[in-house]
């Protein structure tokens, strides 16, 4: 069976993208195929489709880190005909041809069921972003209560930025939002932050060991100069998750003493290899307690036709909010 992808291409050291016909047979290796209904835009599925050797080592390569539809066929038994079932993560969309092609084929450990509560649409719009941003909150509420303080969210009107500020705010806690650039306060301040900071005013040129105490716990989605002022402006006991790098990998001005003087914590958030008990507890949450009215807000649903356009807004730094692809068939 033939179907629409988006595809790239490399072609004399430059990176072409082509919405190509592609056929069943020809994708990769798996036990479960799924016909795709809703896929998402990621940073990661940016660069892959710039031809970043960081996210996608060989082209031509469909990005789309995530995915969900209903199964196609399957060689295992836990996956039946129809089932309406999802990916985040793992290998999808980064070596494995991904989600913005019409059918993808996965080994079956890495399929989450769809929970009752959520529908293939809504699963989308959290897609990884949202997953991540799930992962980072669900760690910081069980050392921060709302009480203790403002949290900051870095990065707040990306896609794991938004869910955060969405989530926290639904959860009772009083959220402060770094974002780019003034056009992009409003669309924070809808989903109920309390106050926005503009990036550029975010920054520190003392380059002190330690900064006022401000935040109890920090959502930081980008890395660099904004994770080291949030480290070191950090509440005695606070903490910050961290997951992203688009400020840089390096996190500069930093030494020991927030951790040593203030007792602050530092963790991790890794979305991609992430447990499949974990990942499932944390979707049933998604699926129900922490599913708000605001959900769709700031969602742009496209088709494939448009998704390349809504790339490029994205590696510009011109996209506010979630995208997510519907496929026409």
């Amino acid at each position: 069976m033939d179907f629409k992808a988006i595809r790239i291409f490399e072609e004399e050291g430059k990176f072409i993208p082509k919405i190509v016909k592609r056929n069943i047979g020809d994708l990769p290796e798996g036990d479960v195929v799924i016909k795709v209904i809703y896929s998402s835009l990621n940073y990661k599925d940016a660069l892959s489709c710039s031809g970043n050797k960081g996210v996608t080592r060989n082209f031509p390569h469909t990005p789309g880190i995530d995915a969900a539809g209903t199964v196609y066929s399957s060689e295992n038994s836990d996956f039946k005909v129809g089932e309406e079932v999802f990916i985040t993560g793992y290998d999808l969309g980064m070596n494995t041809d991904g989600g913005f092609g019409e059918y993808i084929r996965v080994p079956s450990s890495w399929i989450i069921k769809k929970p009752k509560n959520l529908s293939l649409k809504e699963a989308m719009i959290y897609g990884t972003a949202g997953f991540t941003s799930a992962l980072s909150v669900y760690e910081l509420i069980s050392m921060i209560e709302p009480e203790d303080g403002p949290i900051l969210v870095t990065g707040a009107s990306g896609g794991v930025g938004s869910h955060a500020v969405k989530f926290l705010v639904k959860l009772g806690y009083e959220v402060v939002g770094v974002v780019g650039n003034e056009e992009k306060k409003d669309f924070l301040l809808s989903l109920g932050a309390r106050e926005t900071i503009i990036r550029n005013e975010f920054k520190d040129l003392s380059n002190r060991a330690m900064l006022k105490q401000t935040w109890a716990g920090v959502i930081d989605t980008v890395g660099g100069d904004p994770l080291s002022m949030a480290i070191r402006s950090l509440k005695y006991g606070g903490a910050a998750t961290t997951c992203g790098n688009v400020a840089g990998g390096e996190i500069p001005h930093m030494n020991v003493y927030p951790f040593i003087l203030r007792g602050v914590r530092l963790i991790g958030i890794d979305s991609v290899q992430c447990p499949k008990e974990k990942r499932e507890e944390v979707w049933n949450i998604l699926a129900d307690s922490w599913k708000g009215d605001q959900l769709e807000d700031g969602i742009q649903e496209v088709l494939l036709e448009e998704m390349l356009e809504k790339v490029q807004d994205m590696l510009n730094s011109k996209l506010i909010g979630r995208v997510i692809l519907k496929h026409s068939s």
